[in-house]
């Protein structure tokens, strides 16, 4: 049996080649729309991929299932669990193999035991591995956004990020119940999970890459609780803020997302555009590093970085219903063009409209280029004239601690809250570094903010120097 993990860092989340060696067959679980990475592996070694599943209906990511569908002779796999609410629209045109709980396929000599797991989701699946030429026994479970690394799968997405009422509570019980129905199985059991630290789609995941679960009983708290009530109380509380695009990913891999047929090469475009484009009202999105936009940068222009979070606050920020362009330094090749095409369609970002190379800065007039300032804790604590401060991290930073007098709108609420920023004061940005706080200052510069000030080193510096905070409604030292 060959077991390879494929991780993608951006989006914190795990899929999986499970392989026969014997007969050189392979199944592909939970892909990501990079398809290449799973057949350039099962080519490499000798294998071919004859079948394509996946947990769940993906909220994070654009499912890579049915481009793998194409670019294969695989077949797909897929839940009929969870209702005809919950069923994937595009499962007969593909001719996909419907499973439910206790059905079995084989993938060579390895044996595949569907097991339906809901809670993070009402059709959620997860699957029983047994190597049939070595023993009857299972080795491992692939839990999807079930089990995870020292956490469970959050159960509250299709209420808060799909709008989806009444399925909270309900799905927190069904968790409950889908952890219980693990207690028959012995402790050596592996557990693959489709995601690792870093996702939202839960709230203390590990960044170990599998475990077993006998270790999961001793340290997952989820499994420690075995009250229904406690568990629902509990999962509940204190889950980060679901991305805005967590809908319009659900809606893409039930319909049945696009197939591309391979990356889109991304057409440069003349610098001469600029000005016509945001004068039109385009989204023109600075890739650069934060360092770099806020030394000068073109009027108008947001700065997301291409970096670890890029994907997260793309999927955020960035519009699904028109084209958008990016402004790309390409000064050690076109590799960061590649690197953003992908990254914006694994979330479904097809519509970007060709990028503007760096060069397009540099050229510039530079009186022209706008500038934005930066602040360090102590000098904040030693301003005397009137500012306002924004916080802009998630509410459950926010309810642990947070600046006197600072005013919270979450990044990726602020451009539907513009109206509740002032202008007629110093507008001061804070987050936990200074890095979701950047991108609000340019933000707020786009949209015609003249004096914005990003805070950096953010509410980890201010109470590095003992700066007063706010918790539990009380003003305190940071310290105390």
């Amino acid at each position: 049996m060959i077991i390879e993990r494929f991780y993608d860092e951006k989006l914190a989340q795990a899929s999986y080649l499970i392989g026969c060696a014997a007969t050189g067959e392979a199944l592909i679980v939970d892909p990501n729309r990079d398809v290449e990475q799973y057949i350039d592996y099962a080519e490499r070694r000798g294998l071919h991929i004859s079948k394509i599943t996946e947990t769940h209906i993906h909220a994070d990511f654009v499912s890579g299932a049915r481009e793998l569908r194409a670019r294969t002779t695989g077949t797909l796999y897929l839940s009929k669990e969870g209702g005809p609410d919950w069923q994937y629209a595009y499962a007969e045109d593909e001719d996909a193999v419907l499973v439910g709980d206790g059905d079995e396929f084989m993938v060579g000599n390895v044996k595949i035991k569907v097991l339906h797991t809901p809670g993070h989701t009402p059709e959620h699946i997860s699957f029983e591995v047994t190597d049939t030429a070595a023993t009857t026994e299972p080795i491992g479970l692939f839990t999807g956004d079930f089990v995870f690394v020292g956490d469970v799968g959050r159960p509250d997405l299709l209420e808060r990020a799909a709008k989806i009422e009444g399925t909270m509570e309900a799905g927190a019980r069904d968790l409950h119940r889908s952890l219980r129905s693990l207690d028959a199985y012995p402790d050596h059991l592996q557990i693959w999970p489709g995601h690792g630290a870093g996702s939202a789609c839960g709230k203390a995941l590990g960044a170990i890459p599998s475990s077993t679960l006998g270790y999961e009983r001793m340290v997952n708290w989820g499994f420690r609780i075995e009250t229904e009530d406690v568990f629902v109380t509990e999962v509940l509380a204190g889950q980060p803020e679901p991305p805005k695009y967590f809908a319009e990913m659900k809606r893409i891999n039930k319909v049945g997302p696009r197939v591309l047929g391979g990356q889109r090469e991304l057409v440069r475009l003349p610098e001469t555009r600029i000005p016509a484009a945001l004068e039109a009202g385009a989204v023109i999105v600075d890739t650069r590093r934060w360092e770099d936009y806020s030394n000068g940068h073109i009027p108008g222009t947001i700065n997301i970085p291409l970096d670890q979070s890029f994907t997260t606050w793309a999927g955020w920020l960035l519009p699904y219903d028109r084209p958008f362009h990016l402004i790309v330094d390409t000064t050690h090749g076109k590799d960061a063009v590649l690197e953003a095409v992908r990254d914006l369609a694994s979330i479904g970002l097809d519509a970007v409209d060709g990028y503007f190379d760096v060069q397009a800065v540099d050229d510039w007039p530079p009186e022209d280029l706008q500038r934005v300032d930066e602040m360090s804790a102590k000098e904040l604590r030693e301003y005397e004239g009137e500012v306002t401060v924004i916080d802009v991290r998630g509410q459950v930073e926010w309810d642990a601690g947070h600046l006197p007098g600072a005013k919270h709108i979450p990044l990726g609420y602020l451009m539907e809250r513009f109206g509740e920023v002032p202008g007629d004061t110093p507008v001061i940005l804070q987050c936990l570094t200074g890095a979701r706080s950047a991108i609000a200052a340019s933000l707020l510069t786009a949209e015609g903010y003249t004096n914005v000030i990003n805070l950096w080193g953010g509410y980890a510096q201010w109470v590095a120097i003992g700066g007063e905070v706010v918790r539990d409604d009380a003003v305190v030292t940071a310290e105390s």
